[in-house]
């Protein structure tokens, strides 16, 4: 795990954990990305943002088993104690609706779409997380690690199942009515609701008991709100109804070294852009009973000067909220492998990227083909500078297993030396994509 490819040809730069301990536990120095790619980068300033609770479905993992990146799942699994290939494949909507199961199916699939969006070499300027996002957003971030997020998350999930089982709850979506009115009828009903998410103009998300709810419902009906949607919940979540979850979700925050994040985090509970190390452990905590401020977080984002914000996990939720904040910024979703090249050829297509900084020419359509294993690496006698490749072609083999490139195009340079051992996600070849 030693190896550095920034001795590679003078083509690539180590710039995934070479010397930086927070992102050494996932990206080890043998996992550089080409400096073409990686430059292009500081042009477009990227806000990258993660789904919580609620973006989960049936086989939401079932694309990317065959993409490098789906490794995270068996690792956060041995770390979980639970078998998140099958919740990610096998579970049913019911059984994904647990609260213990979504958040950590979610929130591993965030990271192999993640893992999946950085071997390509994108990075952003910011993240954020909605709710339980905000722990993908940390881990990102570098501020946690990807072993201490998995423990955090399940034990989050644990304990926010035991205090909805204590305390039961649920909640409801208000459409059509301005903030300030959903939280006059909250304080109106005379019950137990609170507002729990700001979603995005004229969304805003209550719970409470059922009786808060449907009280504080007929309130904001009477005050213009179009709609009261519930959520089929089994919980009132970010209210004073987790108070339980708090306690028991502080003990394990004091077992975490948080570090300071290589790039800002946008935090839930003040939308502000936090770069320190010691406030986590409060927010967090606080997450829990406070509302989501995500449409103070997008404005955040906005006025830091996002020329693109990527949703990168289950579903396009965070997408369409974005549209209905901020609908001048550029905005893209990676759900799915193939969405992988759409968010190269948005970039590629951004009149920032022409040159980098020092005005070098920079290519979005190069690519890397990567080690799907450890071992000795032995090309194909075809495989050489100027040949064209397929979709799913074969390259060479690492040990038994065969090196396959995702993309069609034509192979520009092999990286890695013949009859040299290479380990996992180690730079291959790197190839120009067909237009």
């Amino acid at each position: 795990m030693g190896f550095c490819t920034d001795s590679l040809l003078g083509l690539f730069t180590c710039v995934k954990g070479h010397g930086d301990p927070k992102k050494s536990d996932r990206y080890p120095c043998n996992q550089g990305v080409m400096a073409g790619v990686y430059l292009l980068m500081p042009s477009t300033q990227i806000a990258f943002t993660y789904p919580g609770q609620g973006s989960q479905a049936p086989a939401m993992g079932a694309p990317w088993t065959d993409h490098p990146s789906w490794e995270l799942v068996a690792e956060a699994s041995d770390v979980a104690e639970r078998d998140i290939a099958r919740l990610l494949l096998d579970a049913d909507a019911e059984e994904l609706k647990e609260t213990r199961n979504a958040q950590l199916s979610t929130f591993v699939l965030s990271m192999v779409v993640l893992d999946a969006v950085e071997r390509l070499g994108v990075e952003p300027s910011v993240h954020a997380g909605h709710s339980l996002g905000e722990y993908s957003a940390l881990v990102a971030s570098g501020a946690v690690s990807f072993a201490d997020g998995v423990r955090l998350v399940t034990e989050r999930g644990n304990a926010m199942q035991a205090a909805a089982d204590a305390t039961p709850g649920t909640m409801a979506a208000v459409l059509g009515l301005d903030d300030e009115l959903v939280e006059l009828a909250c304080e109106k009903s005379n019950a137990d609701v609170f507002v729990a998410n700001f979603n995005a103009p004229g969304q805003v998300v209550i719970a409470g008991t059922p009786d808060g709810i449907a009280a504080a419902g007929e309130l904001a009906k009477s005050l213009g709100a179009k709609r009261i949607m519930p959520i089929k919940v089994g919980g009132a979540f970010h209210t004073p109804f987790m108070a339980a979850a708090g306690e028991r979700l502080d003990k394990a925050l004091a077992d975490i070294d948080f570090r300071e994040p290589n790039r800002p985090v946008v935090a839930n509970v003040d939308a502000v852009a936090h770069s320190g190390s010691t406030e986590w452990r409060q927010l967090l905590k606080a997450q829990l009973t406070s509302p989501v401020r995500w449409r103070q977080t997008l404005h955040t984002i906005n006025e830091a000067g996002a020329d693109l914000i990527v949703e990168l996990g289950a579903g396009s939720v965070l997408t369409g909220m974005a549209k209905r904040t901020i609908g001048d910024v550029v905005r893209a979703s990676v759900a799915k492998p193939e969405a992988l090249d759409s968010l190269l050829k948005e970039l590629d297509a951004s009149p920032k990227n022409d040159r980098s900084p020092d005005g070098e020419f920079l290519y979005a359509s190069e690519r890397l083909v990567v080690s799907p294993g450890s071992g000795v690496f032995i090309p194909l006698d075809t495989t050489v500078a100027g040949t064209d490749v397929g979709v799913g072609d074969i390259i060479g083999h690492v040990g038994t297993t065969e090196v396959r490139t995702a993309f069609a195009g034509q192979l520009h340079g092999i990286l890695a030396v013949d009859g040299e051992r290479v380990a996992s996600s180690q730079p291959i070849a790197w190839l120009r994509v067909s237009a």
